[in-house]
């Protein structure tokens, strides 16, 4: 018998607003787990990291790159609409989440995207556990979130250097400036 409850609710997951198929590396929670939880991996180490990803610059790049060197699987978490518009404030994302994803699925470097609700990946964190935990070297070590969980499983925290020069904020504030000019 087909639960066809699940199946509308898996068909909703993977259209983006305009009604297209995600790529195929846009996954769920659940669909992460069953693919990547710890009794999957066969020996394969999981690297986690994750951010707004708003307009992807090469800052991102790199630090997914780094991140990605550090393992043999690098998943990306990335927070919805509403959590980076209560993080980051009105007029923010500038770009859907289901639209950030996709692009981030279809880098090299990027085995899996989920978006998750919430303000932080804690719940995410908990239950893949990764191998390792990356955040940019601007997030304080004691303010990691998920750092806990995943030092108790025996995985290890990574902060990586910020590349210089390169931030969402400082995109937007430039052409905000921009505009301001032009009038």
């Amino acid at each position: 018998m087909i639960d066809w409850q699940f199946a509308e609710r898996t068909a909703a997951t993977w259209l983006s607003e305009h009604g297209e198929p995600l790529h195929p590396a846009v996954l769920t929670l659940e669909e992460i787990i069953l693919r990547f939880g710890r009794e999957k991996r066969n020996g394969k180490r999981v690297v986690f990291t994750n951010g707004c990803f708003d307009l992807l610059h090469p800052g991102h790049i790199e630090s997914l790159e780094t991140a990605r060197a550090m393992g043999d699987v690098l998943i990306v978490g990335i927070n919805s609409d509403a959590s980076v518009r209560t993080l980051k404030g009105p007029g923010r994302p500038v770009i859907p989440a289901e639209e950030r994803a996709e692009i981030l699925a279809s880098l090299e470097s990027v085995d899996a995207v989920l978006i998750f609700e919430e303000l932080t990946p804690q719940r995410v964190i908990a239950a893949l556990l990764p191998d390792a935990l990356v955040k940019g070297g601007d997030w304080p070590g004691n303010q990691i979130v998920g750092r806990e969980e995943v030092e108790a499983a025996g995985g290890k925290v990574v902060r990586v250097d910020v590349v210089p020069g390169y931030s969402t904020s400082e995109i937007l504030r430039k052409i905000r400036e921009t505009k301001k000019e032009e009038r």
